[in-house]
């Protein structure tokens, strides 16, 4: 008994002696986290190489069942142009009577892209025989139709005060507007003179609020009539003019509708610009392209050279420097024209380049109108970080005097279009 009790006093003494030479260590909690990192992977390294195949064969199938999961989800999922403005309108970007008008262009658009689908089959090709409008231009079939169908839909939307048309000689009230009294104007369909040869053409549009009230002025619209109502007509159609003739910089929203090989919409609210594929088989338009953002320059020039000879010396300079190889690097500008301001615009929005209609000796402020073509493209150009200027000025602070007042356009990249201003400026 004396020799065990002996035997187990040594043994404590020694426990005592170890713990003072070696104190314990109080390790942190990543310390401790490492060193069980550590562990693990010396146990997996001495794991069978048959089970740790297994293992990541499993972890594999779980990778790519999570993927096809998510393919999934997202392969029936429409973005719709519908979806987008309920979006929009929760932000509190635009109000639902503004979304309302918004829809009521879109389903004018795949109004229009239908006919210009079918028009060499339905003898919908040709001109009019209405003579010409107003700018002087012969109309051709599709010109008339397209301007009702725009007319039509904005009128029965409910929320539409007053529109001017490319077609019609003045703006026109509309008596069916219940609330919103918003200003639409619009080209119903650009580069109709293409539209025989199968080429791009498509539709314009703006959207403004009333500068004045102009409850007072509506009257049962009719697409060959103007501002009328119970009253002095002089007064009214003045009223129609001065809500019509604001500067592009007014504008809430604007856009333009490509009938193409494939029918696209592109379209801005003032935050950023957005492009929406028209879908045959679901009937919508389903977003395509997110923020669109134009390249800040561009090898691409897309203007008439046939007016070469009437123009004046700073853009004849201009047109010049972009073919000489020397100025470039041995390799200059390539020239594209359509014919058609949507096609090439649209073409120079994803591309960058420069689109360009100038004055010319026989049409001094060029060809394209102001409230209807050169503002909401300047428009959409900015909200995609390019520019909008007639060489000398930027076209948003443009204040018209007229309803077709035209004005000459430089449109595109931003460096492409300050180039052009240099000539002007030196």
């Amino acid at each position: 008994m004396a020799l065990a009790q002996r035997s187990t006093l040594k043994n404590a003494a020694a426990q005592r002696t170890r713990s003072a030479a070696a104190p314990r260590v109080a390790f942190s909690s990543p310390v401790v986290a490492q060193l069980r990192q550590a562990a693990q992977t010396v146990r997996a390294a001495q794991q069978p190489a048959a089970q740790r195949n297994v293992k990541a064969q499993a972890a594999a199938v779980e990778a790519t069942q999570a993927k096809t999961e998510v393919y999934n989800k997202s392969q029936f999922e429409l973005y719709t142009l519908t979806t987008w403005l309920l979006q929009e309108q929760r932000k509190g970007k635009i109000d639902s009577e503004l979304a309302t008008v918004i829809s009521s262009i879109s389903l004018a658009c795949k109004q229009i892209a239908a006919a210009v689908g079918r028009s060499g089959i339905s003898s919908l090709t040709g001109v009019a025989g209405t003579g010409e409008n107003v700018q002087g231009e012969e109309q051709k079939k599709l010109d008339v139709i397209s301007n009702d169908i725009f007319c039509n839909c904005l009128r029965m939307s409910g929320r539409t005060g007053v529109i001017a048309s490319e077609e019609e000689a003045t703006p026109v009230a509309v008596e069916e507007t219940d609330s919103g009294n918003y200003i639409v104007v619009f080209d119903p369909l650009d580069g109709s003179s293409n539209i025989d040869a199968g080429i791009s053409v498509g539709s314009i549009f703006g959207i403004y609020e009333p500068s004045i009230s102009v409850g007072s002025i509506f009257g049962i619209y009719e697409p060959s009539e103007t501002c009328m109502v119970d009253g002095d007509l002089d007064q009214s159609l003045e009223a129609c003019i001065t809500n019509v003739c604001q500067p592009g910089k007014n504008l809430l929203v604007a856009g333009y509708c490509l009938y193409s090989s494939c029918h696209t919409m592109v379209l801005t609210i003032g935050d950023g610009v957005y492009g929406f594929t028209l879908d045959p088989y679901v009937g919508e338009f389903v977003l395509t392209h997110n923020r669109i953002q134009v390249p800040e320059v561009g090898k691409i020039y897309s203007f008439n050279e046939g007016n070469y000879a009437m123009w004046d010396e700073p853009t004849k300079k201009y047109m010049d420097s972009l073919k000489d190889p020397a100025k470039w690097g041995g390799k200059p500008y390539s020239a594209r024209y359509i014919g058609s301001l949507v096609g090439d615009f649209h073409r120079t929005l994803l591309y960058g380049g420069i689109y360009g209609y100038p004055g010319d000796a026989k049409n001094k402020n060029g060809k394209l109108r102001l409230l209807y073509e050169c503002a909401p493209m300047s428009f959409i150009a900015e909200q995609a970080g390019g520019m909008g200027s007639t060489g000398k000025e930027r076209v948003l602070d443009i204040q018209p005097t007229e309803v077709h007042q035209r004005v000459p356009l430089m449109i595109g990249s931003k460096k492409e279009v300050e180039y052009y201003e240099s000539f002007y400026k030196n």
